[in-house]
């Protein structure tokens, strides 16, 4: 019965979803439920000119779907014809309408005026900054973007306003675009807890010789900025423990990717080779494309030649779609070392070549060490995200059932959602600031990211069991699961997310009767 409820609603309805616009991630940008898209009658604006054929299978909808990997190339060359300048004035106009500019070209939106949303009060401050990252200014007590854009003010932001007049102004939490946590510059001292937990993780690396063992429990509850680039390296197998060889490995290993560099990068124009490059080529400009940092030349080029050095040395995948958004964590944890003032917009080009060739090099081999705990995700016909899919499935069927029968009904397969979840590691569904939040746990942990994200996507998906069983038909549910509404996550509910997900890994790890690993 069900089925054929389905197959009538294909038939009745000419519009599938996704096939007006490409569906993205939390950050490219996230579905928000307060955020609502309004367009003029008869103005909506029109992607392709393709006529809309009816769906009557699951089939044709799934052939009609476009997914945040499937956008065209026409798309690709129409974003990239808009670059952010090499130069970048953080609080400029010229800035601010460039990035708006590009935020309508990425949603489709014609006009749109977001809603200052304020937080409830938080242990730890926040940088008062607006979700597109633009600085705010106070006006009479409330939080506005630049003076220029202060007459965009509608009535419906000043509605959204009073209703939260009840709560403490604090500043708002840094959203989409924005990369710095809570320890960033522009937050208040540091509490008396804080303070004492940077002094224990400087204690133990100041050590001839870090206790690894203990470096990972202190990391596992977050690692603080001053310190997280040196423990990253450390964590992942890139540094030695002792001290003194630190300097002396580095030195070796630096060389020995510039080595690489010379030995194989002009190759990327062979007949080999040039498919590969072609298809990084098309990809870098689709990574954090709301971040300004990610789209300097200098940094697209440093991306690319990692990825391609990556890939010829690792013949058994090459380069997949998705490898991409993994070097990002890295390389923005690597250049905070070396900038006090906002990553997100950040010029690299100013700091010295043998800066910038150190956080690359660095970048390299850490996602290298990565990637060899989970190669298999990515080998022909990607056998690990189909097995660990798989075990979502089985573990989601025995903590809430009532969400699995759900899926049933409305025959959802996890595949459909889970499968960029395991891809990407959560990074399209959760905000950058906190996947670099995530990954202090996921290198403190024993297969972080090999096993423990298993439990950390059950719990991520337990985390909307709400929503979800609201849900009541097949095109609702996959718009929901694929546009998560994180926007506004913190450190916080990352806490909280791991938390749930250590709980659920302590009860059925090592419970084969309940779940098999």
């Amino acid at each position: 019965m069900a089925t054929d409820n389905r197959i009538n609603f294909w038939r009745r309805n000419t519009k599938v979803p996704g096939s007006v616009q490409p569906v993205y991630g939390a950050q490219h940008p996230p579905l928000d439920p307060r955020l609502r898209r309004t367009y003029p009658k008869d103005t909506k604006p029109k992607f392709n000119n393709v006529k809309s054929k009816k769906a009557c299978s699951f089939h044709e909808f799934a052939c009609s779907t476009n997914d945040a990997w499937d956008i065209d190339d026409e798309e690709d060359e129409n974003f990239c014809g808009t670059p952010f300048s090499a130069s970048f004035t953080p609080s400029g106009q010229d800035f601010t309408s460039a990035h708006n500019q590009q935020l309508r070209h990425q949603t489709g939106e014609t006009e749109h005026v977001l809603p200052h949303i304020l937080t409830p009060p938080r242990d730890e401050g926040h940088n008062s900054l607006r979700d597109d990252g633009s600085e705010c200014e106070r006006v009479n007590g409330k939080f506005v973007k630049s003076s220029s854009d202060a007459d965009l003010n509608t009535t419906s932001v000043r509605s959204s306003l009073q209703k939260q007049q009840s709560l403490p102004v604090r500043p708002i939490i840094p959203l989409v675009a924005r990369i710095s946590d809570q320890n960033a510059s522009g937050a208040p001292p540091m509490t008396v807890r804080e303070k004492s937990r940077l002094d224990k993780f400087k204690q133990l690396l100041a050590s001839p010789n870090t206790d690894l063992e203990e470096l990972r429990k202190h990391s596992w509850s977050g690692i603080p900025r001053e310190v997280r680039p040196i423990t990253w390296r450390l964590l992942s197998g890139y540094l030695p423990a002792n001290k003194e060889r630190r300097e002396l490995v580095l030195k070796r290993k630096r060389e020995e990717y510039f080595g690489f560099i010379e030995q194989y990068y002009h190759s990327r124009t062979d007949e080999h080779y040039k498919d590969t490059y072609r298809q990084i080529h098309i990809d870098i400009p689709r990574t954090n494309p709301l971040i300004p940092l990610f789209q300097q030349p200098a940094v697209q080029e440093v991306f690319e030649r990692i990825l391609f050095i990556w890939a010829i040395r690792h013949p058994a995948s090459g380069y997949v779609q998705g490898i991409n958004d993994l070097v990002t964590p890295f390389f923005v944890v690597f250049l905070s070392e070396f900038v006090t003032e906002d990553v997100e917009n950040f010029d690299v080009a100013a700091l010295p070549l043998e800066t910038q060739r150190n956080i690359e090099a660095d970048s390299f081999w850490c996602m290298s060490k990565l990637l060899d705990g989970i190669q298999d995700n990515y080998t022909f016909a990607q056998p690990g995200i189909q097995n660990k899919v798989k075990a979502l499935e089985e573990l989601v069927s025995r903590i809430d059932v009532d969400i699995h029968n759900h899926f049933k009904k409305y025959e959802v397969e996890y595949l459909q959602f889970a499968f960029r979840w395991m891809n990407n590691l959560l990074m399209r569904e959760l905000p950058l600031r906190c996947t670099i939040r995530l990954w202090d746990t996921y290198q403190a942990e024993a297969e972080g990211f090999s096993h423990f994200h298993l439990y950390v996507c059950a719990a991520f998906l337990i985390e909307w069991r709400k929503e979800i069983l609201c849900m009541a038909d097949f095109q609702s549910l996959l718009m929901l699961l694929q546009n998560l509404p994180t926007i506004h996550w913190g450190n916080e509910e990352v806490g909280l997310l791991l938390a749930e997900a250590y709980r659920l890994k302590y009860m059925f790890a090592d419970a084969p009767n309940h779940y098999k690993r």
